[in-house]
C-alpha cells in the first residue's frame, strides 16, 4: 500500500487545520490510496477561493491496508520503509446549468417515447380487433345458420369448468364457440353453451366447494389426474378469486407506504450529515461523475431511476386498460371472454406494476447516500418483484389453487428478513451460512412437494410413514416411474440449481449477501419461465407476434443493462478510498454515468418482462379452456 492521505477542500481562512488528528475539522474531506475527487460548489465558498490540503495518514488501515505489527524494543529505532507518494492536483470547471437540463430532457424524452409507442400500437391492435370482428359478424349475417336456441343465460361469473358429476371430465360437452365447422352452424349461441355447462356443472361458488366433504375427494380426483385442463383448475367463482388477487395490489400498497417513509427519512438524514460534518466517506459514490444539487450530493445516479417510476405507471394503465375492456366482454357475454383462454385476473399485474414503481423510489432512496447499511432498499422490491412474476406464471395455468396474498407476502417478509441478518451477520460467519443453507434446501424441498402434489398433500405427523410407504411400493417392490413427469423434470432441475447455489453460498461465503439472495431468485425465475416457454410450444401452442418481439427486445436489453451493471464503479464492500479507485468519468452527454445507464436500460427491461407475462398466452383467447394444457 502507498502512502495514504486525506484529500480537503476549504475556504481561505485561518487556521489551517493540516494535522491528522484536526483535519477533520472544517469542509469537505475524504481519504484516498490513488484516486478521490471533490466537487466544490461556489455556495459554500463565498469568496471564490479555497485550500486543497494532503494530510498523510499514519497507518494504512485507515484506507483498507493491514496493520503493521512492530515490535517495542527498547533504545532501537524502526526503519518503516522508503515509502513516497506523488500527488497531482487537477482542477477542472464543473458541468453548466445547461447539461442538467439536457441530462433531465433526455432521461424524460426516453421514457415519454414509450408512452407514444404504447398508445400507437393500441390504437393498431383496437382497429385490427374492429375489422376482426366486423368480418365475424359479416360472415355470420350471410351463412344461414340454423342454431338451437334455449331459456338458459350464462353468467359471465362461471367460467371455464367441465365438472363431470358423475360422468366425465372431458370437453365433449363444448366446442369452439367461435372457431366450430361442425355441421351448418359456424357458432353456438351463449344459451346452447349454457345449458350444456347447466348439465354437468355443480356448485362453484368457493365457499361450498371448499367445505362439502365429496367436493375434497372429487378434488383428489381431478387434481392428482395424469393429464390436466386449465378448466379443471378454473373451477372456483371469478368474483371470489378477483377479489382474492386484488388483495395482492391492496396488500403491496400498503407495505410500499409503511416501508418507504422511514427510508426516505433515514436516506434525508444520511445526506444532512454528509453535509453538515463534510466526511464524504459515509457514502460510496462515483465522485467523478457525481453531479450536486441543491442538497443532493449525486443528483444524476437519483434521477436515473425516473424510469422505473414512469414504466411501472405506464404497465398500471395498460393493465387498466385490458381490464376494463375484459369486464365488458363479460357484460356482454362474449363466449370468448367467458368460456376461453387462460382465466383473466389481474391482481398480480396490479401488484407487479405497484412493485416496480417502489424499486425506482427505494433505489433512488439508497443512491442518496449508497453504503452497506441502506442497500436492501435497493433489493426489497427486487425480491418482491421476482416472487410476483414467478406467482403470476403459475397463475396462468392454476388459477384455483394459486397461493394467497397473505402467505405469499409472508414468504417474501422472510426473505427479506434473511437478507437483513446476512448483511448484519453474514460475512464470515460459518454458522449463519449453515442455518441458511439448511432453510433453504428444506423450502426448496417443501416447494417442490407442493408443486409436484398440486397442494393435495399434507405436511403432519403421519409424514415419514408416507414416505416410507411410498418408496417401498414405488421404488422397492416395484420400480415404477414418475406419474407427473414433465413437473418432475423441471423439479429435478429446480432442486439442482437451489442446491449448487447452497452449496456456493456455504463454501464460498460471499460477502455481498444481498445480491447473492437475489440471484437465487432470479435463477428460480428464469428456469420456470424457460420450462413454461418449451411446455408452451410443445403443447402445440403457438407464441404470437408482438410476445415474440417483446421477448426477444427484453433479452437483447437485458444483456446490455448487464454489461453496464458488471462495470462496478463504487462497491461499499471495500475501504471508501478503495472504493473510489473504481470511479470513472461520465460517459453519456457528461451527465450519466454507467451505473445510471444500468438503470435505464433495466428499467426497460423490466417493462420488458413484464409485457411478456402478460401477452404471451394471447394466442389461446380463442380456445376452450377445455383444450388447454396445465404444465
Amino acid at each position: 500500500y502507498v502512502v495514504i492521505s486525506v484529500c480537503l477542500s476549504r475556504s481561505v481562512q485561518c487556521p489551517v487545520y493540516d494535522l491528522d488528528n484536526n483535519v477533520a475539522f472544517i469542509g469537505m474531506y475524504q481519504t484516498m490510496t490513488t484516486t478521490a475527487a471533490i466537487t466544490v460548489q461556489r455556495k459554500d465558498f463565498p469568496s471564490n477561493s479555497f485550500y486543497v490540503v494532503v494530510v498523510v495518514k499514519t497507518e494504512d488501515e485507515a484506507c483498507g491496508g493491514p496493520l503493521r505489527f512492530y515490535p517495542l524494543l527498547p533504545d532501537q529505532l524502526l526503519d518503516p520503509g522508503n515509502r513516497s507518494k506523488t500527488l497531482d492536483v487537477i482542477v477542472s470547471p464543473a458541468i453548466n446549468s445547461e447539461v442538467y437540463v439536457m441530462g433531465m430532457l433526455f432521461c424524460l424524452g426516453i421514457f415519454l417515447s414509450f408512452y407514444l409507442l404504447t398508445f400507437f400500437v393500441a390504437c393498431v391492435e383496437n382497429k385490427r380487433m374492429n375489422r376482426k370482428r366486423e368480418g365475424l359478424l359479416n360472415s355470420i349475417s350471410l351463412t344461414h345458420c340454423v342454431c338451437v336456441s334455449g331459456k338458459a343465460s350464462v353468467s359471465p361469473y362461471e367460467y371455464g369448468s367441465f365438472a363431470d358429476n358423475g360422468s366425465t371430465l372431458s370437453s365433449e360437452a363444448v366446442t369452439d364457440s367461435l372457431a366450430s365447422t361442425d355441421g351448418n352452424c359456424g357458432y353456438r349461441s351463449l344459451e346452447s353453451v349454457a345449458r350444456s355447462r347447466q348439465e354437468s356443472l355443480s356448485s362453484v361458488e368457493e365457499d361450498d366447494y371448499d367445505t362439502l366433504v365429496d367436493i375434497d375427494s372429487d378434488k383428489n380426483i381431478v387434481r392428482t389426474k395424469k393429464f390436466l385442463c386449465v378448466s379443471d383448475l378454473a373451477r372456483k367463482d371469478k368474483r371470489i378469486l378477483s377479489k382474492k388477487y386484488q388483495i395482492y395490489f391492496w396488500n403491496i400498497a400498503t407495505i410500499a407506504v409503511f416501508y418507504a417513509l422511514p427510508v426516505i427519512q433515514l436516506v434525508i438524514t444520511y445526506q444532512t450529515v454528509v453535509n453538515v460534518t463534510g466526511n464524504q466517506d459515509i457514502c460510496y459514490y462515483n465522485f467523478l461523475c457525481a453531479h450536486p444539487l441543491g442538497a443532493l450530493s449525486s443528483f444524476n445516479n437519483i434521477l436515473s431511476n425516473l424510469g422505473y417510476v414512469l414504466l411501472g405507471l405506464l404497465f398500471l394503465l395498460i393493465i387498466l386498460q385490458r381490464d376494463i375492456l375484459h369486464n365488458r366482454a363479460l357484460e356482454r357475454n362474449e363466449s370468448t371472454a367467458v368460456e376461453c383462454g387462460i382465466p383473466k385476473h389481474f391482481g398480480l399485474y396490479y401488484a407487479m406494476g405497484t412493485a416496480l414503481m417502489m424499486e425506482g423510489l427505494l433505489s433512488a432512496c439508497y443512491h442518496v447516500c449508497p453504503n452497506y447499511t441502506n442497500f436492501q432498499f435497493d433489493t426489497s422490491f427486487m425480491y418482491m418483484i421476482a416472487g410476483l412474476c414467478m406467482l403470476k406464471l403459475y397463475q396462468k395455468r392454476h388459477p384455483d389453487i394459486n397461493a394467497s396474498a397473505y402467505s405469499a407476502y409472508a414468504c417474501l417478509a422472510a426473505v427479506i428478513f434473511f437478507s437483513v441478518l446476512g448483511v448484519v451477520f453474514g460475512k464470515g460467519n460459518t454458522a449463519f451460512w449453515i442455518v441458511f443453507s439448511v432453510i433453504h434446501i428444506l423450502a426448496t424441498l417443501l416447494l417442490s412437494t407442493q408443486l409436484y402434489y398440486m397442494g393435495r398433500w399434507r405436511l403432519n405427523s403421519g409424514i415419514l410413514r408416507r414416505m416410507l410407504n411410498v418408496i417401498y411400493t414405488d421404488c422397492i417392490r416395484q420400480c415404477s416411474g414418475p406419474l407427473y413427469i414433465d413437473r418432475m423434470v423441471l423439479l429435478v432441475m429446480g432442486n439442482i440449481v437451489n442446491w449448487s447455489l447452497a452449496a456456493y453460498g456455504l463454501i464460498k461465503r460471499p460477502n455481498d449477501f444481498a445480491s447473492y439472495l437475489l440471484a437465487i431468485a432470479i435463477c428460480n425465475l428464469l428456469l420456470y419461465f424457460t420450462f413454461y416457454i418449451i411446455m408452451k410450444l410443445r403443447s402445440g401452442e403457438r407464441i404470437q407476434c408482438l410476445a415474440l418481439v417483446c421477448i426477444l427486445f427484453t433479452a437483447v436489453v437485458w444483456g446490455f443493462a448487464l454489461f453496464f451493471f458488471l462495470q462496478g464503479l463504487s462497491t461499499w464492500q471495500k475501504t471508501p478510498a478503495e472504493s473510489r479507485e473504481h470511479n470513472r468519468e461520465c460517459i453519456l452527454l457528461s451527465f450519466f454515468d454507467d451505473h445510471d445507464i444500468w438503470h435505464f436500460l433495466s428499467s426497460i427491461a423490466m417493462f420488458g418482462s413484464f409485457l411478456v407475462l402478460l401477452t404471451m398466452d394471447d394466442d389461446l383467447d380463442t380456445v376452450q379452456r377445455d383444450k388447454i394444457y396445465v404444465f
